[in-house]
């Protein structure tokens, strides 16, 4: 039986996700209905989407039953919105940042310290089927304790959870030093899509160096970079026995005998194969390193991981575990903002155990 959802904010570039998901695995996920202040832009979603919209959040509640919210506002709206569905103790699923500055993260913290409420965060990056590739060769122990990663994928508090999880740190503390390096490139893909000319625009590159004591992260971000069609991303990820240089592995075994590798992506659909077009998994040598758990469905990368995201959070409302904690969220904006303060003053900047931590 599907799980029923309904959308906060459901007008917006992110929700529209969560409706292209559902409508793709309409055996996994049901939308219930949809906050959407604004009335024209509500009917245009009725039209395009077939759901149902209200004007407000008091309104949805009164009409549906869902098992958990997704809660999909701009971070300054986000802090409002999380303390009044506490009281409600429906299950939350809040996109991220979950507040708009420090501030808002410790009053987050005081006022829902040990109220019991449901709140997990929507931070899909590690759900990316090659994060779950490198992360599943991480815990098979292979490349031994991890010790340095490098991440140049996306932007602050996104980049800090890949950090994070690939180091295995929480809430330690963590000096900071910071860049930033401006530059020109050419004007490529935006949110609103491809470019309309040729023409030079400034470019802004942030690098960091995060260092936790016994573990090294390093932030390396070009704003626009994941949409550019000129610019890469780029993850390596360093222990005691080996390395994870984007798709390639290097191995040296208790044998002394070094392997290499790659991390191979395997579509359905090409050449002869008639199984239709979708991502079946990623291979490590022989090893599944992950399979598609919502094939055939043909979602790209991002969608795959908030379709995750969705998984997971359907099992926590009916009782299963946490997979991403409010708290967490907390601390990878807050060290996104001590990133971006390292740059601002030149200086290293100590991020101390912060109050949730």
């Amino acid at each position: 039986m599907p799980v029923t959802f309904s959308l906060i904010g459901g007008a917006g570039f992110r929700a529209q996700y969560y409706l292209r998901i559902a409508q793709a695995l309409p055996d996994r996920f049901q939308i219930g209905g949809l906050v959407v202040r604004d009335e024209m832009k509500a009917q245009a979603m009725e039209r395009q989407w077939g759901v149902r919209t209200y004007r407000s959040v008091e309104a949805l509640l009164q009409q549906e039953q869902q098992d958990f919210i997704v809660l999909s506002v701009s971070g300054s709206e986000m802090l409002s919105y999380l303390l009044q569905l506490a009281e409600t103790g429906i299950p939350v699923l809040s996109e991220t940042p979950p507040a708009s500055d420090l501030a808002g993260l410790e009053l987050l913290h005081s006022q829902l310290r040990g109220r019991g409420a449901r709140i997990q965060v929507a931070e899909q990056y590690h759900l990316h089927p090659i994060q779950q590739a490198r992360l599943q060769l991480i815990d098979s122990g292979r490349l031994g304790r991890i010790t340095e990663a490098t991440v140049s994928i996306s932007h602050l508090y996104h980049g800090v959870s890949l950090i994070r999880r690939l180091l295995g740190v929480t809430f330690e503390e963590v000096r900071i030093r910071a860049m930033r390096f401006d530059s020109n490139w050419v004007q490529g893909p935006t949110r609103s899509g491809p470019p309309g000319e040729d023409r030079l625009v400034p470019s802004v590159r942030e690098l960091a160096w995060l260092d936790f004591g016994d573990r090294l992260g390093i932030y390396d971000f070009t704003r626009d970079q994941h949409r550019s069609w000129i610019r890469s991303n780029h993850c390596c990820i360093r222990g005691e026995r080996g390395e994870i240089f984007d798709s390639r592995v290097l191995i040296q075994q208790e044998n002394t005998i070094p392997l290499q590798m790659e991390l191979k992506r395997v579509n359905k659909g090409e050449q002869e194969n008639q199984e239709g077009y979708h991502l079946q998994g990623i291979l490590g040598g022989e090893q599944w390193l992950y399979t598609n758990p919502f094939a055939p469905a043909r979602l790209y990368d991002d969608e795959l991981a908030i379709a995750a995201c969705l998984e997971k959070m359907g099992e926590y409302a009916q009782g299963g575990p946490a997979f991403y904690e409010l708290w967490e969220a907390a601390q990878d904006h807050y060290l996104g903002m001590m990133i971006e303060r390292a740059i601002l003053t030149g200086e290293t900047v100590v991020a101390a155990r912060p109050s949730w931590g």
